[in-house]
């Protein structure tokens, strides 16, 4: 689609200017696109608060951060893990108490291809207990500090929300009748896209514009994504590719969460990522949206139920 917003090359982080005084939250930063993230906004001069789920590796990566841009940067590190409501809970309220301001809010940390079902400890199928259900306590939780930080929320989703079935299936949400590692990974990303186009129109309905909300995805990129999960013939297949020119580095997967948490101006209902072929590597820009993952509907009932099932009522 259209990279003419940023010229031929895209959107890259040259564009981002001084973010001294400027605070992000980000989960998911241990390896990947989170950690590319955090360290691009750090040389920038933001303060960075990552939100992981593995202390020792979360203290490797402060040390790597400090020995590769200084020690005098602003990185800290709470503990959480997505597949526990009761950890997230108690990482936002840490945040809460401990962050007096959140510019943006990132959504990187997510599990693919879990090649059996399992559960969380909340019993919902891992997959979207993590990517879905996590991610959106996370957000109803920390939105009154995005709120009066006039910040964001990004979500980074994936186009593997375009390759499952194109609906919620309501009827078996943990898939205890046809689970599929990518049906269920491609369920989970479609789930966290419809959340974000839902709460722009209830921010908008609620009046509040001061809060904006974006979706995007980081192509084919280079992490450790389908290494942490992924069967040993997924994880095979994938070390291939990461070999070729279809897939391109962790640095330039972290490119759209990075637009979406800095860009002034960025319109919050387009969808944003590689725009080469298949959306895999290229100019970051603008991407088209299938139909389905806008269906009005389905992502009231989403709402309704994921406001439901993590026992939050969002405060808008």
């Amino acid at each position: 689609m259209s990279t003419t917003q940023f010229g031929k090359e895209g959107w890259t982080p040259n564009r981002i200017h001084s973010l001294t005084g400027k605070t992000y939250v980000i989960t998911g930063t241990t390896s990947g696109t989170g950690f590319e993230a955090a360290k691009i906004l750090l040389s920038k001069g933001a303060k960075v608060v990552m939100l992981n789920r593995n202390p020792k590796k979360s203290e490797d990566t402060l040390a790597t951060l400090k020995q590769e841009l200084g020690n005098t940067i602003d990185v800290t590190n709470i503990q959480m893990d997505l597949a526990s409501l009761d950890s997230v809970s108690r990482a936002a309220e840490k945040v809460l108490e401990t962050v007096p301001q959140i510019d943006a809010l990132v959504c990187n940390a997510a599990i693919a291809q879990v090649p059996k079902q399992t559960f969380t400890e909340d019993g919902f199928e891992s997959q979207l207990g993590v990517n879905h259900y996590g991610n959106f306590l996370l957000q109803a939780l920390l939105f009154p500090r995005i709120e009066e930080s006039k910040g964001r929320i990004v979500v980074v989703g994936s186009m593997g929300y375009n390759l499952g079935i194109k609906t919620i299936q309501f009827d078996d949400m943990n898939w205890d009748n046809n689970y599929s590692p990518n049906g269920v990974y491609s369920q989970s990303k479609l789930a966290q896209i419809m959340s974000v186009y839902e709460l722009q129109d209830r921010l908008k309905a609620a009046g509040k514009s001061g809060v904006k909300a974006y979706a995007c995805h980081p192509g084919a990129s280079s992490t450790s994504l389908i290494k942490t999960s992924g069967s040993l013939l997924t994880r095979f297949i994938w070390q291939i590719m990461k070999l070729t020119p279809m897939v391109q580095s962790a640095e330039k997967g972290a490119y759209p969460e990075l637009m979406c948490a800095t860009e002034p101006g960025l319109d919050q209902e387009r969808f944003y990522g590689p725009t080469g072929k298949n959306y895999w590597t290229g100019p970051v820009g603008e991407c088209k949206l299938e139909p389905h993952a806008k269906d009005k509907p389905v992502m009231e009932r989403l709402w309704e139920l994921s406001e439901k099932e993590t026992g939050i009522t969002w405060n808008l």
